[in-house]
């Protein structure tokens, strides 16, 4: 090309359309302003190693919520997400691009430089630029602001003009050195200065491919920095010159509607996707649609909300907008409408609404040819093969792990939780008793998780052999006992077979490296758990119980010497650990629970024992049938003795009769012993004792409680009428009879229950 042709030619046609990353009104307008404008190449900001991965978008497949997610091949931990809704502008624009067969290039600065920042690189813009602009505008809230004036736009004329002049208008009020970062400071302010030297560099690079019309779709911000004429590339190029880099990987992940909202972490997130998604997909009526939504929720939880209910909820709405002199119902006035009319005020139900809807759990989809690293892509065919489906909303899963699916499907979620990836947890009050062939998991499948997954993948191309390495890892590293014995556990429910004598063996060392007492009965539990899944899961624990019988001699050994010389909280956590142990014993062979209650009985015998321990060793022995009650009567009275300083007493009662209240209502004498103690505690003392009376007494349930009272005033009485403790097969332990009037009451019900005549 000559220098006359060149003189000729056309200059390229450059639309700047400045869009909120996350809004219906602004990817309405985008969407429309390009099929009008027909561009020959679309620039959009976002990281340019993800152009590589656009052509999934023209996949059906790939359903918003989706993520681009980029992170550095070197060191995983360095993620970044860039997320994309239906009504995203940038996801229109990219629809548009892959459908029309137009180029697409991102535009913002590489993901390489980006995720070589260091953490205090990361400080944005110090105050919101739109704020002077609301504020004007007579609103005190800017979101608001732009929500009337953008985002709930239907139809009109193309407001990116309006917008780059307003930004113009902040920009030049903001900014004195015409680097183009607005209102950002110090490291921030250089970052978004090389961010728009990057976008600048990638229009002239456009520009010069030759393409006539060319649409650059970025944050509003950012528009008059790309305006023409653009300054030197030599400035800005020495911006970007010897910038830090990672080596980047970049693929598509599932995000959610509630993980896009700007409470769910996500910096330039929004704080209702749910609404806005409502919004650009409705074009009619779009306030009687919603609170149409809203009732079914409602009335999904058996709530009666009625067609008049929705009727009344929309005059509300449009009343209040045309007092607030709004172009339309907002979230405000739907929100407001809905809590008044169809809620009746009820901010619980409000609650409920505001997850289903305003923010929604929706879980994008990607399709399976996007490519994925070979742990991620292992953990998606596992999941498909065991019927597992990643879900945002939890639910719950019940195994049978009698069931080789089930099992299977256990053994994946506990690989998963070694993985620092949490899919399922145990549900509250999941029935895992000894000896149990149930577990019960609540699941839900967060976005975040894609990242844990590449940062595990250093550990192994499978989750099988991910997990393995961590567990490898941990066993290695650990300087605690405790650390490496439940790693044991974990390698047994997650069937981690190939790495489990060397964990044992780290074990026997730490253990026989100095572990003092309470590491050792800290450690034994998690063991004895373990072994339990020798027979839940048919798996060989006999080294496991071997490991667990060699903690167990050193732990009774060196019981009393432990309990020597203790204060207040080191008693109360050697009183935990006692307890622990008493438990894990009785998931070990039977000897095990008896060399175990031997060393409680040698303890429980010596003088000088914090009282709270000597009370719990007592009803230890007592609940095994190692002392007889007379016995145990004995050394309560003498625990309860007036001779004995009202603290010392509370605390023997407190360490026998926690969780003991079944005692109080069936032993008469014990609980006479109590009484008769309680009753001669002088009233200045009684107050300094009451703290500890009522951690005692206030663990036992509501009935337990008014039980012991009714029986206690009948022993004051005479004890002849003491009243019938609950199961005893005659009533009381006199012999009383049950109160036959008040049983033939209640026969015709029993009766309609069973179903008998």
């Amino acid at each position: 090309m000559n220098d006359r042709t060149a003189a000729a030619a056309p200059r390229p046609v450059v639309e700047l359309l400045g869009i909120r990353h996350h809004g219906p009104g602004s990817a309405r307008a985008v969407a429309a302003r390009l099929r009008e404008l027909r561009p020959d190449v679309v620039l959009i900001e976002g990281p340019p190693e993800a152009e590589a991965v656009l052509l999934a978008a023209a996949d059906p497949a790939l359903r918003p919520p989706v993520a681009l997610l980029a992170y550095a091949t070197d060191d995983p931990s360095r993620a970044a997400f860039w997320p994309f809704a239906v009504f995203s502008p940038e996801w229109q624009a990219i629809r548009y691009a892959v459908e029309a067969a137009v180029p697409v290039w991102f535009c913002d600065l590489p993901a390489a430089h980006q995720l070589a920042r260091e953490p205090e690189e990361r400080a944005g813009r110090s105050a919101d630029p739109l704020a002077g602009l609301a504020a004007a505008g007579g609103y005190d809230d800017p979101e608001r602001w732009w929500d009337d004036i953008v985002e709930h736009r239907l139809e009109g004329t193309s407001p990116f003009g309006v917008i780059a002049e307003a930004m113009r208008a902040l920009r030049g009020s903001s900014t004195t050195d015409g680097s183009g970062a607005g209102g950002a400071e110090g490291p921030g302010r250089l970052f978004e200065a090389r961010r728009e030297a990057y976008m600048r560099t990638v229009l002239r690079k456009a520009m010069k491919a030759g393409f006539g019309t060319i649409a650059v779709v970025c944050g509003a911000w950012h528009v008059p920095a790309l305006t023409g004429p653009l300054p030197p590339a030599t400035a800005d190029r020495a911006l970007l010159r010897e910038l830090p880099k990672h080596r980047v990987a970049c693929t598509w992940v599932p995000w959610t509607h509630g993980r896009l909202a700007s409470a769910g972490g996500y910096g330039a997130g929004v704080s209702s996707p749910g609404w806005y998604d409502h919004l650009f997909g409705t074009t009619g009526q779009v306030t009687a649609h919603w609170l149409t939504r809203v009732a079914r929720v409602l009335r999904e939880e058996d709530l009666p909300v009625s067609s008049a209910h929705v009727i009344e909820a929309v005059r509300l709405a449009e009343a209040l907008a045309a007092l607030r002199d709004r172009p339309l119902p907002g979230l405000a006035e739907v929100t407001e409408a809905t809590r008044s009319v169809l809620c009746g005020g009820n901010d619980v139900l409000l609650d409920l609404v505001t997850r289903r809807l305003v923010v929604g759990e929706r879980l994008g989809e990607v399709p399976t040819g996007v490519p994925q690293s070979p742990l991620v892509a292992d953990l998606l065919a596992i999941a498909r093969r065991l019927r597992l489906k990643r879900d945002a909303l939890h639910r719950e899963l019940d195994l049978d792990l009698r069931k080789e699916t089930d099992a299977e499907r256990s053994r994946l979620l506990h690989r998963l939780a070694v993985l620092g990836v949490p899919w399922g947890v145990p549900a509250p009050g999941a029935r895992r008793g000894t000896g149990s062939f149930r577990e019960s998991w609540s699941l839900c499948w967060r976005p975040e998780f894609e990242v844990d997954l590449v940062v595990a993948g250093r550990h192994g191309t499978t989750v099988l052999a991910a997990a393995t390495g961590v567990v490898r890892g941990q066993a290695a590293e650990a300087k605690v006992l405790a650390e490496v014995t439940g790693a044991v556990e974990s390698c047994l429910v997650a069937g981690l077979p190939g790495v489990l004598p060397e964990v044992l063996s780290a074990v026997d060392t730490l253990a026989a490296g100095g572990a003092d007492v309470a590491q050792l009965m800290a450690a034994l539990p998690p063991l004895a758990r373990a072994g339990r899944y020798g027979d839940v899961r048919g798996t060989d624990t006999t080294a496991v119980r071997s490991v667990a019988g060699h903690l167990l001699a050193r732990i009774c050994a060196g019981l009393a010497t432990a309990a020597r010389g203790l204060d207040d909280e080191a008693t109360a956590k050697l009183v935990e650990l006692v307890h622990g142990v008493h438990e894990a014993t009785g998931l070990l062979p039977d000897d095990a629970r008896d060399r175990w209650l031997d060393a409680v009985s040698r303890l429980a015998g010596q003088d000088g024992l914090s009282p709270l321990l000597a009370g719990r060793l007592t009803r230890l022995l007592l609940d095994a049938e190692r002392l007889a009650v007379p016995e145990v009567a004995l050394r309560l009275g003498r625990a309860l003795t007036p001779g004995v300083a009202p603290e010392r007493a509370a605390g023997y009662v407190e360490g026998f009769f926690t969780g003991g209240a079944v005692l109080l209502i069936h032993d008469l004498r014990l609980l006479g012993l109590v009484d008769e103690w309680l009753s001669a505690i002088p009233p200045d003392r009684f107050t300094e004792v009451l703290p500890l009376l009522r951690r005692t007494f206030g663990a036992f349930a509501g009935p337990e409680r008014r039980t012991i009272g009714e029986r206690a005033a009948a022993l004051r009485r005479g004890g002849g009428s003491v009243p019938a403790a609950p199961g005893g097969p005659t009533g009381g332990p006199e012999g009383e009879p049950y109160d036959t009037v008040r049983a033939e009451a209640a026969l015709p019900v029993v009766a309609a229950l069973l179903g008998v005549p």
